[in-house]
């Protein structure tokens, strides 16, 4: 755990060790994901505040088996550091999970025409009321939708023993022919022997019968 001052920017660190158990009903297929902008990661961190958090993301998702999945900092997704005016916050992204499926509200929010609206800076469409309003400051145009579905596990390989049965030699799994390697020897040998013998007699040639007078 880092924690650091906001005015001083002095730092601290605390190893901490976590023991994380599988949720007894497998992790929710129907994921959202909200950015909350008028609020720190350690004000979403007790637990009065998530049960009002989910009390307001149940009414645009009409689901009541809602829980939080994770909480980030949205200075860990790339946002930055907010001026210390005004009373800015940082902004904190948390994701929500459900068995049941997503409301039209939240997929009206998410469509294409939606997201066709933010990069006009305008709003995106929403057919319901926004029931975080005014605790939470929501920014619907950085809606997430996920729909995780468990992957089907694939049979490992059967492995054996290791032992080798009785009454038999080991076989290889393939034959391998002999090979002639005295072609190949005989070429690797001759051929420089060949221009070794060609480079010595143009070299004696040259120093024995291109002298003066001869």
């Amino acid at each position: 755990v880092l924690a650091y001052n906001r005015h001083t920017y002095e730092t601290v660190t605390q190893h901490l060790i976590i023991t994380i158990i599988p949720a007894p009903d497998g992790e929710p297929p129907y994921q959202g994901e909200f950015l909350v902008g008028n609020r720190n990661v350690e004000e979403l961190l007790p637990e009065a505040v998530q049960e009002m958090f989910l009390q307001a993301t149940a009414g645009v998702w009409e689901q009541d088996d809602l829980h939080v999945i994770n909480i980030t900092s949205a200075l860990d997704r790339g946002g930055r550091v907010p001026l210390p005016i005004e009373g800015r916050k940082e902004g904190v992204y948390v994701k929500v999970g459900s068995h049941g499926a997503f409301s039209p509200c939240l997929v009206s929010a998410s469509s294409p025409q939606s997201r066709f609206r933010c990069s006009l800076g305008q709003q995106p469409l929403a057919t319901c009321y926004d029931t975080f309003t005014p605790h939470f400051s929501i920014h619907w145009c950085n809606l997430t939708l996920l729909e995780v579905w468990p992957t089907p596990t694939v049979p490992g390989p059967t492995w054996g023993s290791g032992v080798l049965e009785e009454g038999g030699d080991f076989q290889p799994p393939t034959e391998v022919a002999p090979q002639d390697l005295l072609p190949g020897f005989l070429v690797t040998l001759l051929v420089p022997l060949v221009v070794a013998l060609l480079l010595c007699l143009l070299l004696g040639y040259l120093m024995c019968c291109r002298r003066e007078g001869v």
